[in-house]
């Protein structure tokens, strides 16, 4: 039985940051109903599709999870949201909060409803202050955080990073606070209001950048691959291609300099200390790099493998997937989709011991569980179900 066995979920979110976190709870066991509305939830439609027909998207951050799909500008559909929130244990939600109220689900209703009930909410910036209102998204969120300014090349354009990590990372602060609060539960016999936005968790993870400029005034400066406070730390173009290499502190710049089969270089009085070698980085690293480029990315990677030395080769998507690591670690797992045939997706960050693991069915159709939630959980009848249906309260998968 998984850790979070017996704890219903009720997931409004949409797109990326709530719906990661929902999918978490169901990985570890809860029973996780996404509503949508009867168009879906909208990044079901983005490329690439898969063999679902949903994209990508939308089954990264999905499985494991009931779908019921409800127009809630019917009011008895807003009615079935209410009886769905007074039977759960967590409700999240990315409404502002005049969406919030109109639906019924503001924070005082859910609250007074099910003083048990924990309310993840998710804004863009924030839920004080004067964009409290304001919408946000992954990359809009990068550029007022600061978080793109350290991004890229110094003196080039701004440069988004790859992955929707502010996005991702919001879920993942999310569900933190989420089973923090259920673990309060247990003392209080309350329930809570969890908050957690894009901006919130971009200035978190500015971490010693933010430290650095508060407290020695220093500013971040985009280092491409690189790093500001290590020489050399970043990556190196090789005869076929490119491999990331660090020295984060003397003695690992000496396995460095003998990995390179270059000893004098070790002895160069200007290149004593990191502090040295920061401030002799342009020379440094060009002497590198023509070093680097006399092999291959396999060959240097093995010699620096041999020494000890922090490195890894530039992996794309595929060549990681594949690797026999991520493999070892769970990080690629099947799903079940309704047809019984499979999907593969991405594991969980953190695996227990006991009452973890994956689960075992892919993102579900839009509204696919709607008869099941509504005879189940809250006990309608087919009459009453058939009566609902004809008014178009929702959709049926």
């Amino acid at each position: 039985m998984k850790v979070l066995h017996g704890i219903r979920v009720v997931d409004l979110s949409r797109v990326l940051a709530g719906p990661y976190c929902a999918q978490m709870l169901a990985d570890f066991g809860a029973d996780v109903i996404k509503v949508e509305s009867p168009e879906g939830d909208e990044n079901r439609r983005w490329p690439p599709l898969t063999a679902s027909g949903d994209s990508a998207n939308f089954g990264s951050v999905n499985r494991g999870k009931r779908a019921i799909a409800l127009n809630l500008k019917k009011p008895e559909a807003r009615a079935i949201l209410r009886d769905l929130a007074a039977k759960a244990d967590v409700l999240i939600h990315s409404f502002l909060p005049d969406t919030a109220e109109r639906l019924g689900i503001s924070l005082e209703a859910l609250q007074a409803a099910n003083p048990r009930l924990v309310v993840g909410t998710i804004s863009g910036y924030g839920a004080e202050g004067p964009l409290a209102e304001k919408r946000g998204y992954d990359l809009m969120v990068q550029a007022f955080s600061g978080a793109m300014s350290t991004t890229g090349f110094a003196d080039g354009p701004p440069i988004r990073c790859g992955v929707s990590f502010i996005d991702m990372s919001t879920g993942l602060s999310l569900y933190a606070g989420i089973v923090t609060a259920l673990l309060a539960r247990q003392t209080t016999g309350r329930g809570t209001w969890v908050r957690g936005s894009l901006l919130e968790t971009a200035v978190a993870l500015l971490g010693y950048h933010a430290v650095g400029w508060m407290q020695a005034g220093a500013m971040p400066e985009p280092q491409g691959s690189g790093s500001g406070h290590l020489v050399p730390y970043q990556a190196f173009r090789c005869a076929d291609g490119f491999m990331l290499a660090g020295a984060p502190n003397d003695g690992a710049w000496q396995r460095f300099c003998e990995a390179l089969e270059w000893p004098e270089l070790a002895r160069d009085p200007r290149f004593h200390g990191n502090a040295a070698r920061v401030e002799q980085r342009d020379v440094l690293i060009a002497m590198l790099e023509e070093r680097f480029g006399q092999a291959t990315v396999a060959y240097w990677v093995e010699r620096f493998e041999a020494k000890s030395v922090a490195c890894s080769p530039l992996h794309t998507v595929d060549q990681v997937m594949t690797h026999p690591q991520v493999l070892a670690n769970a990080m690629r797992v099947q799903a079940r989709n309704p047809d019984g045939t499979t999907q593969d997706l991405v594991g969980t960050p953190f695996k227990l011991a006991e009452g973890g693991g994956t689960a075992d069915t892919a993102a579900p159709p839009l509204g696919g569980h709607t008869e099941a939630i509504l005879t189940d959980t809250l006990g309608l009848s087919a009459d009453r179900i058939a009566e609902l249906r004809a008014n178009g309260v929702f959709a049926m998968g």
